[in-house]
């Protein structure tokens, strides 16, 4: 089987974690999806792309396995994120639509669950705390940057259309609040874009599970509404370059700004 997950180590403290810009789907999972799981069309489209060289000597671990095989950002103990909101689980059953993703008889199982955790959600995470622990070894301190990316209007998921922007922190808990507040004031004064701190999204499993600001990691979830890069936020997903481009600006500005940070932060 092929690697489910790549590592690209640098020299800064602060790590990429790119979970769901995957699309490798295993022969024995793929037969088993629908029409629309085949689409695959929950990808965090292009985010390796946008994030790719603005900052130097970064470290980055991508999942290279799609969500539809599990999701590398849920609890692999199958607690909600969001009690009593509609969200999609360890193993989706459907898309974020709310649309089933598996043939008729074919939806996971529990042991598909525990073969899962096996092949894909614990190599990719003991390749990420690895990562972790070997820039804290360097700094004294890292900061987990979590990328991810989302359509704008999923009325399944949110009203309304969702910010370009959304920074998520479990309300600040995850993080030191020099890393928090520099995120917020880039986003803020980025003309044109919006934004919106632990507002639908505050992090997920990955940014709860590492943020522990008393041990010297921290940890802060960026979701762009795909709106930002995208030619289009449906099938085939393009890239848009024009749009990138401008988009890249604030990222970059963010990634520079916490790797300032986080030479002053306790060790």
């Amino acid at each position: 089987m092929a690697d489910v997950f790549e590592v690209r180590q640098g020299t800064s403290p602060v790590i990429l974690g790119l979970p769901h810009t995957g699309t490798d789907v295993p022969d024995d999972i793929r037969v088993r999806l629908n029409d629309n799981g085949l689409l695959l069309a929950d990808t965090d489209w292009h985010i390796e792309q946008l994030y790719d060289g603005l900052l130097d000597n970064v470290t980055t671990v991508r999942a290279t396995f799609h969500r539809y095989c599990i999701d590398a950002n849920r609890d692999p103990a199958g607690s909600s994120l969001y009690p009593g909101q509609n969200t999609t689980s360890l193993i989706p059953e459907t898309d974020f639509d709310g649309v089933s993703i598996w043939k008729d008889g074919e939806a996971p199982t529990e042991a598909d669950t525990a073969d899962r955790i096996a092949r894909f959600h614990k190599p990719y995470h003991d390749a990420l705390a690895a990562e972790i622990e070997r820039v804290k070894a360097i700094h004294g301190v890292a900061i987990l940057y979590d990328c991810h990316s989302i359509r704008s209007y999923i009325p399944f998921l949110f009203e309304g259309k969702l910010p370009d922007f959304n920074i998520g922190t479990l309300l600040g808990k995850t993080c030191d609040p020099a890393i928090e507040a520099a995120v917020v004031e880039i986003t803020g004064k980025a003309q044109g874009y919006t934004s919106v701190l632990n507002g639908r999204f505050k992090g997920g499993w990955t940014t709860r599970h590492y943020g522990r600001p008393e041990t010297g990691v921290h940890a802060i979830q960026m979701e762009l509404a795909q709106s930002t890069h995208l030619a289009t936020e449906a099938v085939p997903f393009n890239y848009d370059e024009t749009k990138a481009a401008r988009l890249r600006v604030p990222l970059k500005a963010i990634l520079e700004r916490i790797e300032e940070i986080a030479s002053g932060l306790k060790r």
